[in-house]
C-alpha cells in the first residue's frame, strides 16, 4: 500500500487515497497494479492491517528525530546528552541543541510530517470501520476504535509538547472537505483528553498482542496529560487506579522489574513494568522494525569487540553524569553542588586510551553505569569501555557513550539485526510509559493534592529498586578476558539509599527530590526537556546547563542560550505555512 502526498502537505495526507480521473476514452482507465479492493480493506484483516500501520509510525519509520523516543527533542535539548560525534555529521542537529532553531529546519518539518502521517493512518482506520464488512463484530469495532483513538490522542500529545497548538484533523476531514483550511488556533488538550478517555473507557485489560495498548496504558497516558495541565486531582485519581489495579497488555500485574538493567534487555521486553512501548523486532526483513532511530547512537570504531561500530551520537553530557554523585548517606546532591569541585565525576576528557586513567572513586548512584558508557567500566557484556578509542571526537562530544538502548554481545544475530549497513539495529523495545514513570508522576500529584507521606513512599519504591545490589554493574572477573564473565565486586562505588521522611517534610523539598529522581531514573528516555517546560523551570535550568557544558565543549555549546517564551516550543514548519497560508497557520512566538 502506498501512502500518497498531495500538494506537499505530507503531514495532513490521507493514508489511503483513491483518485478518480475523468476521461472519455475508457480504454485508458487501467487499474492500478496491486491496488486493494474495498472488500479487502473493509475486512477485519484489512482494518487490523491499517491499524498496525498506525502503530508502526511510533518509531518514525526511518526518520530518526520523528520517533516517539524523543532522543533529540526530549533528551539532548534537556541536557541528558549532546549530539556528539563529528560537528559536520548530521549537522542539522547542531542548531537544535544550541536553541538556534529556524522554521525551515528539515528535522522539524520531518517530525511534523511523520506525526501527521501517523494521525492520517489512524483516521483512515476509523473511516474503514464505518463501512466494515460482516466479519467485523461490534466488539471488534469498539476495540479497534479505542486503539485508534488512543494512537491519535498520543500523537496529538506529542505535537502539543513539540509545537503547542497544531491543526486538529479527525476522520471527518479529508481532501476536498476542507483539510487545507484547518487552522492551529484551537486548544488541543480537550481533544487529546477526549480520545484518551474513550480509549480508557473502551479498551480491554489484556490484549491479543503485548504491543497493543490496553485499558491501563490508556489510563496512565490520560493521567499524564492531566498532569501536564496541572489537573492534579484528576491525574491522581487515575494514577491511584493504575497503581492499585493495573496490568500490562499481556496480563502481568504492574510492578517494578527487580533489576534496573533488565528494563533494557530485549530478552525481557514486555515485562511487568511496560505500560506502552515502541515494539521492536530484529531479522524481519526490514530494519525499520528494529529501532531505526538509534542506528547512529553507539560507540564509534568498536570493531568486533563492541556494539554498533557507529557513529558516536547522543553522547551523555558532563552535567548529566555528575548528577549521579551521591553523599556518604547515599542521597543525591539536590543543591546542585555535583557540578563543583571534587563532586564532579572524574572523566578521561582529552586522555588517550593508551594513557593511564583511574576511574572515579567517589560515591555514585548505580543507575549511572546502566545508562552511560564510562572508561574502565564494563560496557554491558562486551568489555570495559576503553575510553577515547570508542569516542569519535572528544572535543565535540565529550568522553561518554550512550548505553541504555544498546544490544548485548549475547544478543548478536538473534535479538540484533545484521542485514543492513550497520549492526546497530535491535529487538529492544523503547518504553514510552513505564511503571516507575507512573510512580514518580503519581508522587508529583500526591505532593500537590494528596499526601507527602505517599509521595515519599512512591519515590522510595523507585530508589529501592535502584539500590538492589544484585542489579549493580559488576566488574569482569578478568578484564583482559571479558568472555569469562563477571565477578562479584561492583564496578564502582555505588552508594544509594532511600529518602528520609525529612526530605518530604515540605512541598518544596519534596518537589525538588521527585524532580531530581525523574532525571536519574528516566534519563536518556526522552522526558527531560518536556519535564522542565511543564515545571516552568526550563530557562534557568537549561541555561545553567549550557553555561557549564559550554565551558567543557566550547565549540559545541559555547555561547548557546535558551530564550524564554520562545524555545519551549518548536516553530511551525515554514513549508506548512507556505502551503496553507499564514492566515491559516500562525507561527509560534519568536520565530
Amino acid at each position: 500500500m502506498k501512502y500518497t502526498n498531495k500538494h506537499a502537505i505530507v503531514g495532513l495526507t490521507t493514508a489511503i487515497s483513491l483518485m478518480v480521473v475523468a476521461c472519455k476514452d475508457t480504454f485508458l482507465e487501467v487499474p492500478v497494479t496491486g491496488q486493494l479492493s474495498n472488500i479487502q480493506l473493509n475486512s477485519k484483516a484489512g482494518i487490523e492491517g491499517s491499524l498496525i500501520g498506525a502503530y508502526s509510525m511510533l518509531n518514525g519509520r526511518g526518520d530518526r528525530l520523528a520517533s516517539a523516543s524523543n532522543w533529540v527533542w526530549g533528551g539532548i535539548r534537556g541536557g541528558d546528552a549532546n549530539k556528539g560525534t563529528d560537528p559536520g555529521d548530521f549537522s542539522t542537529i547542531n542548531p537544535l541543541q544550541r536553541f538556534e532553531t529556524i522554521s525551515t529546519s528539515g528535522e522539524i518539518g520531518g517530525t511534523w510530517q511523520r506525526k501527521y502521517e501517523a494521525i492520517s493512518r489512524v483516521n483512515a482506520t476509523l473511516r474503514l470501520l464505518a463501512s466494515a464488512g460482516p466479519d467485523v463484530t461490534a466488539a471488534d469495532k469498539t476495540r479497534i476504535t479505542a486503539e485508534a483513538r488512543f494512537l491519535r490522542g498520543f500523537n496529538y500529545f506529542e505535537l502539543k509538547r513539540l509545537f503547542n497548538n497544531t491543526p486538529y484533523i479527525d476522520e471527518s476531514v479529508d481532501y476536498g472537505t476542507g483539510i487545507e483550511k484547518v487552522a492551529n488556533n484551537v486548544e488541543l488538550y480537550p481533544k487529546i483528553e477526549a480520545d484518551l478517555k474513550y480509549a480508557y473507557d473502551n479498551l480491554p485489560e489484556t490484549q491479543s498482542a503485548a504491543g497493543r495498548i490496553n485499558k491501563w496504558g490508556a489510563a496512565a497516558m490520560l493521567a499524564k496529560v492531566y498532569l501536564y495541565q496541572k489537573k492534579y486531582a484528576e491525574a491522581k485519581a487515575l494514577f491511584d487506579l493504575v497503581i492499585a489495579n493495573g496490568k500490562t497488555a499481556n496480563g502481568k500485574k504492574l510492578g517494578l522489574v527487580p533489576k534496573y538493567a533488565d528494563l533494557f534487555k530485549a530478552s525481557n521486553d514486555n515485562n511487568e513494568e511496560s505500560l506502552f512501548a515502541i515494539q521492536a523486532a530484529a531479522n524481519t526483513g526490514s530494519v525499520n522494525n528494529a529501532n531505526p532511530e538509534f542506528d547512529l547512537n553507539y560507540p564509534y570504531n568498536t570493531g568486533a569487540n563492541g556494539p554498533g561500530n557507529c557513529c558516536g551520537f547522543n553522547q551523555p553530557s558532563f552535567e548529566y553524569v555528575n548528577a549521579f554523585r551521591t553523599t556518604a548517606n547515599g542521597l543525591p546532591l539536590l543543591d546542585g553542588s555535583y557540578n563543583t569541585g571534587a563532586n564532579q565525576v572524574k572523566n578521561d576528557m582529552g586522555v588517550l586510551s593508551k594513557d593511564p586513567f583511574t576511574t572515579d572513586a567517589g560515591n555514585l548512584d548505580p543507575r549511572l553505569d546502566h545508562t552511560v558508557g564510562r572508561r574502565g567500566i564494563p560496557y554491558l557484556d562486551w568489555q570495559n569501555h576503553p575510553g577515547n578509542d570508542w569516542i569519535r571526537n572528544q572535543p565535540n562530544g565529550g568522553p561518554y557513550s550512550p548505553k541504555k538502548f544498546t544490544y548485548y554481545k549475547a544478543d548478536k544475530g538473534s535479538l540484533q539485526d545484521n542485514s543492513s549497513w550497520t549492526p546497530g539495529y535491535t529487538a529492544l523495545n523503547v518504553p514510552l510509559i513505564r511503571f516507575a514513570d507512573v510512580l514518580l508522576m503519581a508522587a508529583e500529584c500526591e505532593i500537590e493534592v494528596g499526601s507527602l507521606t505517599k509521595a515519599l513512599e512512591y519515590t522510595n519504591m523507585v530508589r529501592k529498586r535502584a539500590a538492589n545490589p544484585d542489579g549493580f554493574v559488576k566488574a569482569f572477573a578478568d578484564p583482559a578476558k571479558p568472555e569469562g564473565g563477571f565477578g562479584k565486586d561492583p564496578a564502582a562505588k555505588y552508594v544509594i539509599s532511600e529518602y528520609p521522611a525529612s526530605q518530604f517534610a515540605t512541598k518544596e523539598a519534596a518537589r525538588t527530590a521527585v524532580r531530581f529522581e525523574r532525571r536519574l531514573e528516566l534519563g536518556d528516555e526522552g522526558h527531560r526537556f518536556f519535564d522542565l517546560v511543564r515545571w516552568g523551570i526550563a530557562e534557568p535550568t537549561i541555561n545553567a546547563y549550557l553555561t557549564y557544558e559550554g565551558a567543557k565543549l566550547p565549540t559545541t555549546l559555547g555561547g548557546a542560550k535558551f530564550k524564554a517564551n520562545r524555545d519551549e516550543y518548536l516553530p511551525i514548519p515554514q513549508s506548512q505555512i507556505d502551503i496553507q497560508g499564514a492566515s491559516v497557520l500562525k507561527q509560534n512566538p519568536g520565530y
